[in-house]
């Protein structure tokens, strides 16, 4: 297998199999992911929303944050998150107190693997200003697809 950037050839084996395909679709995978976070950028900066970083700045992460101006907002930001979602996209995400934090947080994700940051996820502490931090896509047509459906439920 051949993985660019290395510049060699690698034997894969059964346990090393993973972690070569890994390497090889990293960086699909992350530019899918930045390009559903400038998409999203634009899509509600377009809306009058408050977005860091803008859809033209120079990223250093895949994290978008998106003012939303209101509680209600925010709760049906990551309830359509978690409907866009291609697991478990049945269940509703609820502002929770959680230990360590001073106000109630709400997290939105309906991932193959639990805790993936690579995958779409939005959490966002309940306060004011309301901000949402949105991350990830494995897939630009999931991405773009999601948030498309996201600004249409505020």
């Amino acid at each position: 297998m051949f993985i660019y950037g290395f510049g060699n050839f690698f034997i894969s084996t059964k346990t090393s199999f993973y972690n070569l395909y890994g390497l090889f679709v990293a960086p699909q995978v992350v530019s899918c992911a930045l390009k559903t976070a400038i998409f999203a950028a634009e899509i509600f900066s377009m809306f009058d929303f408050e977005v860091f970083p803008k859809s033209t700045d120079n990223r250093m992460d895949i994290i978008q944050a998106i003012n939303l101006k209101s509680k209600e907002n925010l709760i049906k930001f990551c309830e359509g998150v978690r409907k866009a979602s291609p697991v478990n996209n049945f269940f509703t995400p609820t502002p929770e107190k959680i230990p360590g934090y001073d106000c109630e947080i709400i997290m939105a994700a309906g991932n193959f693997i639990q805790g993936s940051s690579i995958e779409l996820s939005a959490d966002a502490p309940i306060r004011n200003p309301y901000t949402v931090f949105i991350q990830g896509a494995l897939t630009w047509f999931h991405g773009k697809n999601a948030i498309l459906m996201l600004w249409t439920t505020l």
